[in-house]
């Protein structure tokens, strides 16, 4: 299948025929999936978080040996929907192994039921822990950013008024924080204004990365963000 070439998508890369492209595709996918499929497992499937760590090994290693998302039609699904529906088929094939594997199976095949891609409910799980594990690469980035760029002020106050976590004070406001960080309110404002303004473009550009075609990006955006975005974005 065909997807527009119009900007850089991990997606589209993980079944790039060339080696250094296709890996560096594979470990965006890996890192941005990693916790969801992982919380996805234990929720889904009732089992204990070191053999859902177990099966979130298999089946990356499993997906990226076997090429699975090479069938991946946008025009279907969201990528992460296909995402869930080849993870279920991987787990109930991997459930069902040691009996097949006594009667001389060979490898298995991911079978993906079109029926599910449809379905809501269980991607609603799975949505939130991918925004979860999105948001939080996108915190580490900011971080990273901050202390590369001098900003670690800017870092901070973000965690304290926007972030759930990491020092948040959830009576905070910005003559406080004027008084706790010594700065005039205006400076408070202007280092929230840059925090802000990179975090937003650190998630976009993220979301460039994990979506297979500007549609699906802009759709995403307009999800998370609240904003609507032209072509040119």
């Amino acid at each position: 299948m065909n997807f527009p070439p119009t900007h850089y998508s991990a997606v589209r890369e993980a079944s790039s025929s060339e080696a250094g492209a296709r890996g560096r595709a594979w470990d965006r996918l890996v890192a941005a999936y990693w916790q969801p499929v992982l919380r996805y497992i234990v929720m889904k499937w009732r089992v204990e978080e070191s053999e859902a760590k177990d099966l979130t090994q298999g089946f990356f290693a499993a997906a990226i040996e076997k090429n699975y998302f090479a069938g991946y039609d946008a025009s279907k699904a969201r990528f992460r929907t296909y995402l869930r529906v080849c993870l279920d088929g991987y787990v109930a094939n991997e459930r069902k192994s040691a009996a097949r594997a006594k009667r001389g199976g060979g490898a298995e095949h991911v079978e993906v039921d079109e029926a599910l891609l449809a379905g809501k409910n269980l991607d609603e799980y799975f949505r939130e822990e991918w925004v979860r594990s999105l948001f939080g690469m996108a915190v580490d980035e900011l971080r990273a950013l901050s202390e590369e760029r001098g900003k670690e002020i800017a870092y901070r106050l973000f965690a304290k008024y926007d972030l759930d976590d990491e020092g948040h004070d959830p009576e905070a406001s910005y003559q406080r924080l004027a008084a706790e960080f010594g700065l005039p309110a205006t400076q408070v404002t202007n280092h929230l204004a840059w925090a802000r303004r990179e975090f937003r473009r650190i998630v976009l550009a993220s979301l460039r990365e994990l979506t297979a075609t500007d549609e699906e990006f802009r759709e995403e955006a307009r999800a998370l963000l609240g904003v609507s975005l032209g072509g040119s974005e």
